[in-house]
């Protein structure tokens, strides 16, 4: 082992990239990450935490026993990072930091998706609120417990940078260095960037994938939206006869063929446009250099309106999302009314963290653990608390 030479991770890497040698590093000091680069070891250190693993019965749009082959937070940030990486290969970007923002972005988000973040939100409002960027910060820098030497996971400014996709200036004040940019209006990494665009090419594509297949939307319907529309004809075109669900995929397959090329072509104008010298001066431009052409954002923002209409507010959905809110405001007022009804860890950080911050700590104690559930975890605890049955 000793012989082995360790690559430089920021070799090839164009000069507008984040750089490894230019990282802010750690908020706990380190001793290096031998053969690998420091991103690498966040990567690493991500996919092997607990709430990762969870991510694979969590609800992206349809709940976990609704189907084996719906998509599901797991599946989603793996797309969304190989979205991530192939644009940031073109561009000559930071790979293993794009990697490492698309598996992480999601690891604070509720089960049951946005509908339970919305009813986690709702219990948490007098408290502090609850927000799944947030979330997963918290879950990066306090909850997961790995190592003998510090809380967290202790990533890289950067990694954690690029979880933080929003923050409101309320919130962003207590973060310390990570929340400064949403103070001083100043833009994250190209790779933070292109993390966040690539996640909503993701979810675009896949839940026209998902809403086909779950017959909520016909295709037919989909023809409204020009960029189905475009792809959908030159398939019928060329492949006369072919069988449904393989045509469904080869459509699906070309539109995220040019939403992908566009979005190359584009950034890499952007960039040419701009110019910036090095990592800073994109973190001063005035406006994210990562985005789509005017004709392909109108596109993009024509099937996420789509979708918001036709999909996630199908009767089907907001049955289910109803159930779930119901679910979990239930579970947060069981708790949070007797904190003895949490497993023993738990049930220690909602007293340790209330006598910090009182309601307020116990209140967000709840909200980590029921945070952490996994959609179908969520249900056998409501079943536990409220079933004289079970």
């Amino acid at each position: 082992m000793s012989g082995l030479l360790r690559p430089d991770p920021d070799c090839g890497l164009a000069p507008y990239a984040q750089h490894e040698a230019g990282s802010v590093g750690r908020l706990h000091a380190e001793a290096g990450p031998g053969l690998r680069g420091e991103f690498q070891r966040d990567r690493d250190r991500i996919v092997h935490s607990s709430a990762f693993r969870r991510l694979v019965y969590k609800t992206q749009v349809f709940v976990n026993h609704e189907g084996d082959l719906y998509r599901t937070r797991l599946t989603h940030s793996l797309e969304v990072a190989q979205v991530a990486r192939s644009v940031a290969r073109v561009l000559r970007l930071n790979e293993a930091l794009c990697e490492a923002i698309s598996l992480a972005h999601d690891l604070g988000h509720t089960p049951f998706g946005h509908a339970g973040q919305d009813a986690l939100n709702e219990c948490m409002r007098d408290y502090g609120g609850f927000e799944h960027n947030l979330q997963s910060l918290r879950v990066v820098d306090e909850l997961e417990e790995k190592y003998a030497a510090f809380p967290g996971l202790n990533l890289t400014f950067e990694t954690r940078e690029g979880i933080l996709k929003h923050c409101s200036t309320r919130n962003a004040a207590p973060l310390g260095e990570v929340g400064r940019r949403f103070l001083e209006r100043r833009q994250p990494s190209l790779e933070a960037q292109l993390a966040n665009v690539a996640d909503e090419v993701a979810y675009n594509h896949h839940d026209v994938d998902d809403g086909l297949r779950a017959g909520l939307i016909e295709l037919d319907e989909l023809d409204q939206v020009g960029l189905f529309r475009r792809h959908h004809a030159a398939v019928r075109a060329a492949h006369a006869g072919l069988a449904e669900r393989r045509l469904i995929y080869e459509v699906v397959r070309r539109m995220i063929n040019e939403v992908i090329t566009d979005l190359t072509t584009a950034t890499q104008e952007r960039l040419v446009a701009a110019a910036p010298a090095n990592v800073e001066a994109v973190r001063a431009a005035g406006e994210s250099l990562v985005g789509f052409s005017p004709a392909i954002a109108a596109d993009h923002l024509a099937l996420k309106q789509f979708l918001r209409e036709r999909v996630y507010r199908h009767f089907r959905v907001v049955r289910m999302t109803t159930k779930a809110q119901r679910t979990l405001k239930d579970l947060f007022r069981g708790y949070f009314e007797d904190v003895r009804l949490l497993p023993g860890e738990h049930c220690e950080a909602a007293y340790r963290l209330e006598a910090i911050d009182g309601e307020a700590g116990r209140a967000r104690a709840v909200a980590d653990y029921i945070a952490g559930m996994t959609d179908r975890f969520a249900i056998s605890e409501h079943s536990r608390l409220y079933d004289p049955a079970v």
